[in-house]
């Protein structure tokens, strides 16, 4: 047993030792130590999470809640008097396994506004942005192909990019989703659905073999651009969820992971198996006759 104990902390030090070496290790520790000058928020800003992230170096749900509340300007339109709420929330987990999708339908009801649709360009952005546990991510490249098919308008994935790192190393990402929606149909009863793949990071060991990730709602906003020149081009609607009737909406991913029992096993056969094809590759250099 001490032996076995041994060669696990000699792996634990190459891997350490590796990511400290390694250029994505320093320039992530780089991104946390550095600080970020406060921005005032900017309409222009093509995502809001762009916002968010000029303000903060990592994606905190307190940080994130104060960005939303204060510093996105609502009614930011004072022609406008129109109210967008959620109806109707349901979410589900399809798949199985470390790769799966959040299937999330939306259902809306608003207040008939006359001078709405007036006053407002031919279209508007449904801007939903999901904050994702620590222990998934989500592909940048796989979601600009979604783009690409027609699914979503535009799509962004902010904070830990790094798609490599287990869980216990990496922070937590947003993906920000935008929708276009006719400015009439949002004074109507409208459904919208959206299913976004995600991929489960490596899990730290435990006793029973999985993770259990719970996602939150996630954060939905309407802008519009405005046919008048006003000061302001662009107009905020906050989605008011406090009357919604909720299904599934804190979904749980149980993610398999590695069983700490197990531990010593593994690190004793993948040492050994390490040695020996090492063994073999200085031999072979060895004794393999050279060409000239």
């Amino acid at each position: 047993m001490p032996t076995w104990r041994c060669i696990q902390l000699f792996i634990y030090f190459l891997a350490w030792a590796s990511l400290i070496c390694s250029p994505t290790s320093s320039s992530l520790a780089d991104s946390i130590s550095s600080p970020v000058h406060a921005k005032p928020f900017s309409p222009v800003n093509k995502f809001l999470m762009q916002s968010y992230y000029d303000r903060y170096i990592n994606l905190h749900d307190l940080d994130f809640e104060k960005f939303m509340s204060q510093e996105v300007p609502y009614g930011s339109c004072d022609n406008l008097n129109f109210v967008l709420r959620m109806s109707d929330l349901k979410r589900t987990l399809i798949g199985e396994g470390s790769h799966r999708t959040v299937s999330t339908l939306i259902q809306l009801k608003t207040q008939p506004s006359k001078s709405f649709s007036e006053l407002l360009s031919n279209s508007c952005k449904f801007m939903i942005i999901e904050r994702l546990p620590s222990g998934v991510f989500a592909d940048p490249f796989e979601l600009q192909h979604l783009v690409q098919r027609g699914k979503f308008s535009d799509i962004a994935v902010f904070g830990d990019t790094n798609l490599e790192l287990p869980s216990f190393l990496s922070n937590r990402s947003a993906v920000e989703i935008h929708l276009l929606v006719d400015p009439n149909i949002l004074q109507e009863p409208t459904d919208i659905n959206m299913e976004l793949p995600l991929h489960a990071r490596y899990q730290p060991l435990n006793g029973s073999g999985y993770s259990a990730i719970e996602f939150g709602a996630p954060d939905m906003v309407v802008r519009c651009s405005t046919k008048e020149k006003m000061e302001n081009h662009n107009c905020f609607f906050k989605l008011e969820k406090d009357d919604a009737n909720l299904y599934g909406a804190h979904i749980v991913w149980r993610i398999p992971s590695g069983i700490k029992a197990h531990a010593g096993l593994v690190s004793a056969v993948t040492f050994i198996a390490a040695l020996l094809s090492t063994i073999a590759i200085v031999v072979a250099s060895l004794y393999q006759p050279w060409c000239f």
